[in-house]
């Protein structure tokens, strides 16, 4: 794209911005409106290394289109274009949030297919405040009221602070026609009301609270970023225990949920109000090996005064099922310690928990519930449907890496099973 025009507010702010550097490949996302139409050109126009990359929903007619259109826009400006267009159901609740995971997906594997450092989005200054007003609508904190940050991991907004307004006389002064998503005129989503009829009639009757909002917004976010530092410091010294995190400000503590869930692979935005306050809640004093289950299948668990988020047993599949193995040999009673030694007339097979399993423990008096010899172990709730179990016909024989039934084990020097299980953690 030629250099001739002159320069503009977009570029100015784009440059300002650092979050797109001279010789980085960047991914722009582009839905064929304004806002991406606009960022497109200006990284072109900023002599970007650029590939554009193009979601088509299929939700609406004539949607392949607009693929195309994108695909003639990127042939103009001289940018490669992937353009990948839905081929499943959407997931499951709103329309509009799952076509927000569908398409962020399709960035993520956009951006590893074309090698890029980062992903452009195309969000103004007017869907920072449509933003924060919705948050406040609903109830928010701190993070809510801040908007969306101009970076997160590899996607960044690099026309965060250009109005809608500027990006309009940007694609007029260089002779560019951009379209126009129906769905942001369908007065059914809640943004489009926010956007189209209360803001205008905040700002009839308080002229200048847009920009209030706004400056409020990049208040918060300051703020925010003093937070964060503060909580990436507390983690620095290592995985915080429920006193330390006891003691941090509260807005801290929160912020460290927030990295210690994004560590352990949880997507962002994702913990609402509630699952940081139930989180909160596991760090006063009481008992541990409590938890509370979070978006993604993973689940913050706190045992003695330990701090975990791990998979949950509703969001990991078995590790066993993948690993886990039976091994049963013949041995003259060895003194292998870390194999089970059975009688060798038992038929061995591998189970997992169900209710009423009991176990009279190897060394112990009486019969126990397998929950207490688990608990006795120090197992996490978490990983108890996933331990193997050996049983010798529906009796449970080995609890690996724990206990042995007493009655099935063979006396010490005499012929035996030889159990192993492979595949856990802390042996057989």
């Amino acid at each position: 794209m030629p250099n001739a025009a002159p320069s503009h507010r977009v570029l100015a702010e784009l440059r300002r911005s650092g979050l797109t550097q001279p010789g980085d490949r960047v991914l722009v996302a582009v839905s064929g409106g304004p806002d991406s139409t606009a960022l497109l050109l200006a990284l072109c126009e900023e002599q970007h290394d650029v590939v554009a990359a193009h979601y088509d929903h299929a939700l609406q007619p004539g949607s392949e289109l607009v693929a195309e259109h994108v695909r003639q826009l990127c042939e103009r400006v001289g940018a490669d274009v992937l353009v990948e267009r839905r081929q499943r159901a959407l997931p499951r609740g709103s329309i509009q949030a799952a076509a927000r995971t569908l398409r962020y997906d399709f960035l993520e594997r956009a951006r590893m297919q074309s090698g890029a450092h980062v992903v452009a989005l195309a969000h103004t200054a007017d869907d920072l405040v449509e933003g924060v007003v919705l948050h406040l609508m609903r109830g928010c904190g701190l993070a809510g009221l801040r908007g969306m940050p101009a970076s997160r991991g590899p996607f960044v907004r690099p026309i965060l602070q250009v109005w809608r307004r500027e990006v309009l006389d940007y694609l007029r002064v260089r002779g560019t026609t951009a379209l126009e998503d129906p769905a942001n005129v369908d007065r059914a989503h809640l943004r489009v009301r926010v956007r189209r009829e209360i803001l205008p009639a905040l700002e009839r009757d308080c002229p200048g609270i847009v920009n209030r909002f706004y400056a409020a917004a990049g208040r918060a976010a300051a703020m925010h970023g003093l937070i964060a530092r503060e909580a990436l410091a507390a983690l620095d010294k290592g995985t915080p225990t429920r006193g330390a995190l006891a003691r941090l400000r509260e807005p801290v503590a929160v912020e460290v949920m927030r990295l210690l869930y994004a560590n352990a692979g949880g997507a962002q935005p994702a913990l609402s109000r509630a699952h940081l306050r139930s989180m909160l809640c596991l760090v006063q004093p009481g008992r541990g090996g409590r938890g509370v289950d979070l978006p993604g299948g993973l689940r913050l668990r706190i045992v003695g005064d330990t701090m975990q988020v791990v998979a949950s047993q509703h969001g990991q599949q078995r590790r066993d099922v993948e690993t886990a193995r039976l091994e049963v040999t013949r041995c003259a009673g060895c003194g292998d310690a870390a194999a089970a030694h059975l009688k060798p007339d038992l038929e061995l097979s591998l189970g997992y928990r169900r209710p009423g399993l009991r176990i009279r423990p190897l060394g112990g008096l009486g019969t126990r519930k397998l929950q207490d010899v688990f608990v006795d172990a120090h197992v996490a709730r978490e990983e108890r449907d996933g331990w193997p179990l050996v049983f010798a016909g529906d009796k449970l024989a080995v609890v690996p890496g724990i206990t042995v039934d007493a009655d099935l084990a063979s006396h010490p020097g005499d012929p035996a099973l030889h159990v192993t299980v492979t595949g856990i953690s802390g042996g057989s």
